[in-house]
């Protein structure tokens, strides 16, 4: 059985680029176990592409409580021996707090997030995928979610350069940021056995990957 040198690997990335698709292949090939967002779960959520600005508090402290709860039961497995899979970051939290909520929300979700995330495991490694905004649109409409058809370019754009921003900066862990706008890491084995070689070649640092896709033979 192949082995991936860490335990707890992230990946991370906007709307649509692809982040539960890669970690579920990831589970896959080395028998990891997955954390995973349950946004279904969160009742606001389809409210808030109705009408943002009423339900943006509401969406983002659900989506906290969420977030914070999942990273909790990920610290009390045996991250030692078995590979986990996250497709979220509870720092990630704040990427979206930030571009959501007026000065006067974000100060109370700011102080709700300080109490919540004082002790939450770091990362051995985070994927970071990137994508155009018409490639996320593609892949947002593609997967037909139907609040999420919703979408403003506006907000879409926005998310994607606050990520690049948020991770331009990070240094929390080793970091892979790849572009994903041309590969395939669902249906295309070449694509995905190359970046497997990204992945198992790193052990620190920040490190980019901006691969063409693979033509079949």
């Amino acid at each position: 059985m192949r082995t991936l040198p860490h335990n707890y690997i992230v990946v991370e990335g906007p709307v649509g680029v692809g982040k539960t698709h890669l970690v579920k292949r990831l589970a896959d090939s080395f028998s990891g176990s997955t954390i995973l967002e349950e946004p279904e779960n969160n009742p606001f959520l389809e409210k808030f592409y109705l009408n943002p600005k009423q339900s943006a508090l509401p969406t983002q402290l659900s989506f906290l409580m969420q977030r914070v709860k999942l990273s909790k039961a990920l610290q009390q497995d045996d991250l030692f021996t078995n590979l986990q899979l996250a497709d979220f970051m509870v720092e990630k939290d704040r990427i979206f707090a930030n571009i959501t909520l007026d000065d006067d929300e974000l100060a109370l979700y700011n102080m709700v997030y300080d109490n919540l995330t004082l002790h939450h495991r770091t990362p051995d490694l985070v994927i970071y995928l990137q994508a155009s905004l018409p490639v996320l649109k593609s892949r947002v409409s593609q997967r037909g979610i139907g609040y999420e058809q919703r979408v403003e370019d506006a907000y879409l754009k926005k998310l994607a350069d606050s990520y690049a921003d948020f991770f331009h900066y990070y240094e929390d862990s080793p970091l892979l940021i790849v572009n994903a706008e041309q590969i395939d890491l669902v249906n295309s084995e070449a694509d995905y056995n190359n970046l497997l070689e990204q992945i198992g070649a790193i052990t620190g640092g920040k490190h980019y990957y901006n691969p063409l896709p693979v033509k079949a033979k």
